[in-house]
Protein backbone atom coordinates (compact mmCIF):
# COMPACT_ATOMS: atom_id res chain seq x y z
CA UNK A 1 0.00 0.00 0.00
CA UNK A 2 1.35 3.42 -0.92
CA UNK A 3 0.06 6.65 0.82
CA UNK A 4 0.41 10.12 -0.21
CA UNK A 5 0.62 13.35 1.14
CA UNK A 6 0.69 16.84 -0.04
CA UNK A 7 1.50 20.03 1.51
CA UNK A 8 2.22 23.96 0.99
CA UNK A 9 -0.34 24.96 -1.05
CA UNK A 10 -2.00 28.15 0.47
CA UNK A 11 -2.84 31.85 -0.52
CA UNK A 12 -0.77 34.26 -2.56
CA UNK A 13 -0.73 37.03 -4.77
CA UNK A 14 -0.64 36.86 -8.52
CA UNK A 15 3.16 36.96 -9.71
CA UNK A 16 3.79 35.41 -6.29
CA UNK A 17 4.96 31.73 -5.80
CA UNK A 18 4.12 28.53 -3.89
CA UNK A 19 6.06 25.52 -3.34
CA UNK A 20 4.22 22.08 -3.24
CA UNK A 21 5.72 18.45 -1.58
CA UNK A 22 4.20 15.20 -2.48
CA UNK A 23 5.62 12.69 -0.19
CA UNK A 24 4.93 8.42 -1.44
CA UNK A 25 5.33 6.36 1.91
CA UNK A 26 5.28 2.51 1.40
CA UNK A 27 7.95 2.87 -1.07
CA UNK A 28 5.92 2.77 -4.62
CA UNK A 29 8.06 -0.18 -6.59
CA UNK A 30 8.94 -0.04 -10.17
CA UNK A 31 9.33 3.02 -12.36
CA UNK A 32 6.51 4.51 -11.14
CA UNK A 33 4.97 8.13 -11.79
CA UNK A 34 4.75 10.65 -9.54
CA UNK A 35 2.40 13.54 -11.24
CA UNK A 36 0.34 16.46 -10.01
CA UNK A 37 -2.92 17.19 -11.11
CA UNK A 38 -5.39 20.45 -10.32
CA UNK A 39 -9.18 20.71 -10.04
CA UNK A 40 -11.65 23.65 -9.71
CA UNK A 41 -15.18 22.72 -8.62
CA UNK A 42 -17.54 22.06 -11.31
CA UNK A 43 -14.50 21.87 -13.85
CA UNK A 44 -12.50 18.15 -14.46
CA UNK A 45 -9.72 17.52 -12.97
CA UNK A 46 -6.56 18.72 -14.89
CA UNK A 47 -3.06 17.65 -15.65
CA UNK A 48 -0.38 19.74 -14.45
CA UNK A 49 3.17 18.14 -14.00
CA UNK A 50 4.71 14.61 -13.64
CA UNK A 51 7.64 13.06 -12.77
CA UNK A 52 8.59 9.51 -14.09
CA UNK A 53 11.21 7.45 -13.09
CA UNK A 54 11.69 5.98 -16.54
CA UNK A 55 12.77 8.73 -19.15
CA UNK A 56 11.81 10.88 -20.50
CA UNK A 57 11.36 12.21 -17.23
CA UNK A 58 9.18 15.97 -16.82
CA UNK A 59 6.00 16.67 -18.23
CA UNK A 60 4.27 19.77 -17.93
CA UNK A 61 1.04 20.98 -19.50
CA UNK A 62 1.15 24.09 -21.94
CA UNK A 63 -0.86 26.04 -19.24
CA UNK A 64 2.37 25.68 -16.72
CA UNK A 65 5.09 25.22 -18.83
CA UNK A 66 8.37 27.66 -17.93
CA UNK A 67 6.08 28.81 -15.05
CA UNK A 68 6.31 25.93 -12.70
CA UNK A 69 8.88 23.34 -12.06
CA UNK A 70 8.62 19.84 -10.87
CA UNK A 71 11.34 18.39 -9.02
CA UNK A 72 12.72 14.80 -6.65
CA UNK A 73 14.46 13.57 -3.72
CA UNK A 74 14.73 10.39 -4.53
CA UNK A 75 16.27 8.94 -1.03
CA UNK A 76 12.82 11.03 0.05
CA UNK A 77 10.21 9.22 -2.54
CA UNK A 78 9.28 12.99 -2.84
CA UNK A 79 8.44 15.52 -5.59
CA UNK A 80 8.57 19.29 -5.81
CA UNK A 81 6.11 21.54 -7.56
CA UNK A 82 7.72 24.98 -7.64
CA UNK A 83 4.67 27.04 -8.77
CA UNK A 84 6.41 30.81 -9.95
CA UNK A 85 4.37 33.50 -11.82
CA UNK A 86 1.22 32.37 -10.25
CA UNK A 87 -2.15 33.88 -11.94
CA UNK A 88 -5.99 33.36 -10.26
CA UNK A 89 -6.62 31.00 -12.74
CA UNK A 90 -3.87 28.61 -11.36
CA UNK A 91 -6.37 28.72 -8.06
CA UNK A 92 -7.81 24.77 -7.80
CA UNK A 93 -6.86 22.15 -5.36
CA UNK A 94 -4.02 20.28 -6.34
CA UNK A 95 -3.54 16.92 -5.82
CA UNK A 96 -0.35 14.29 -6.23
CA UNK A 97 -0.67 10.99 -7.37
CA UNK A 98 1.26 7.68 -8.07
CA UNK A 99 0.96 5.14 -10.37
CA UNK A 100 2.93 3.07 -13.40
CA UNK A 101 1.85 4.84 -17.17
CA UNK A 102 2.89 2.34 -19.27
CA UNK A 103 4.49 4.44 -21.60
CA UNK A 104 4.95 8.85 -22.05
CA UNK A 105 1.86 9.34 -23.45
CA UNK A 106 0.07 8.03 -20.27
CA UNK A 107 1.64 10.35 -17.94
CA UNK A 108 -0.56 12.91 -18.22
CA UNK A 109 -3.79 10.53 -18.15
CA UNK A 110 -5.47 10.78 -13.92
CA UNK A 111 -6.81 7.21 -14.57
CA UNK A 112 -3.35 5.75 -14.93
CA UNK A 113 -2.23 7.17 -10.92
CA UNK A 114 -3.56 4.12 -8.13
CA UNK A 115 -2.85 6.18 -4.99
CA UNK A 116 -4.04 9.90 -4.59
CA UNK A 117 -3.29 12.49 -1.73
CA UNK A 118 -6.04 14.35 -0.85
CA UNK A 119 -5.21 17.35 -1.99
CA UNK A 120 -4.02 20.78 -0.89
CA UNK A 121 -5.72 23.98 -2.08
CA UNK A 122 -4.11 26.95 -3.89
CA UNK A 123 -6.00 30.36 -3.99
CA UNK A 124 -4.21 32.93 -6.28
CA UNK A 125 -5.60 36.75 -5.39
CA UNK A 126 -5.69 39.65 -8.36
Amino acid sequence: QVQVEESGGGLVQAGGSLRLSCAASGRPFGEYAMGWFRQVRGKEREFVAAFRWRGPGTFYADSVKGRFTISRDDAKNTVFLQMDSLKPEDTAVYSCAVGWPPGPSRVTTASEYMYWGPGTPVTVSS
